[in-house]
């Protein structure tokens, strides 16, 4: 079991990767991040991202749809942001932004879910 700022390092290691958190969808906060750079604020996406979160959730139950989401994928011109809600911690999700020309999406979603199972909240 890998404890947060370890899994948030673990995910920054995928290929691609150049940002990463674990944030609260109920509060829009980061609950550990790393990455990022002055041109990309991951605490600021994070937040930002909790409406994505929030609205699928919705949108889900509006239509009855008796599921979880596995993970929810942003396709950008020059970036793939990769969000993927925890099994078992309502509210909470890894967020992780990588450089399309470098990342391998199918890698990157296996490489996140594996995060996910030794992450430890």
């Amino acid at each position: 079991m890998a404890n947060v700022k370890q899994s948030l390092e673990e995910t920054l290691k995928i290929e691609g990767a150049f940002a990463a958190c674990l944030a609260d969808s109920k509060s829009g906060m980061c609950l550990g991040s790393v990455g990022g750079s002055p041109a990309f604020n991951i605490e600021t996406a994070a937040a930002a991202n909790t409406e994505v979160v929030r609205a699928k959730t919705k949108a889900m139950s509006m239509l009855g749809i008796k599921d979880r989401i596995e993970d929810i994928l942003i396709t950008l011109g020059e970036q793939y942001h990769l969000i993927r809600p925890l099994t078992g911690k309502e509210g909470l999700f890894l967020y992780v932004a990588l450089h399309r020309a470098s990342a391998n999406l199918a890698m990157a979603r296996y490489k996140l879910s594996e995060v996910e199972k030794s992450l430890q909240v």
